[in-house]
């Protein structure tokens, strides 16, 4: 969403790049999956946090890997976010995405969890095959070990979830 917001998907199309978007309207699921797993292998992977701590650990959560992947592995990333997405340390970081960016994004995408009856997190319930869980993976930075590799922009204004 972030992403979307800030229109840079939109501009990198335009400017002749390769993107891998899994969000292309009138895509089949088989070519949506095989779009995450060549966006996980990019040498640029552009995303943002579900949530940032004051400390500065970055916390992502994935339904497929595709995005704790690319974001760990490739080459450059750049991770992009709204100052909404900032909370005072890692608990509070986690409990954001679990709790708040996550039931949106289940309902935003209509996926079948748990947390779709009434927007709360229901983690100990929402198990396959009942449910189609978004919160499979989590993924915290807390240092990266490759100096240039990963930029993290945060926009002073209020962006996705």
């Amino acid at each position: 969403m972030t992403l979307d917001e800030i229109g840079i998907i939109k501009q990198l199309e335009q400017r002749g790049n390769k993107v891998f978007n899994p969000y292309k309207t009138g895509i089949s699921r088989e070519e949506n999956l095989n779009i995450r797993r060549a966006a996980a292998q990019a040498d640029y992977y552009l995303a943002s946090a579900n949530a940032i701590s004051q400390k500065g650990e970055l916390v992502f959560f994935s339904a497929y890997g595709n995005r704790t992947a690319g974001i760990s592995f490739a080459k450059k990333a750049i991770v992009v976010c709204g100052i909404n997405k900032l909370t005072a340390n890692i608990d509070e970081a986690i409990k954001r995405s679990r709790e708040y960016a996550t039931p949106l994004n289940c309902k935003r995408l209509n996926w079948a969890s748990a947390c779709l009856r009434n927007g709360a997190c229901r983690q100990e319930e929402c198990l396959f095959p009942e449910y189609k869980r978004m919160c499979c993976q989590i993924l915290i930075i807390e240092a990266e070990v490759t100096p240039d590799r990963l930029r993290v922009i945060l926009v002073g204004e209020s962006l996705g979830y």
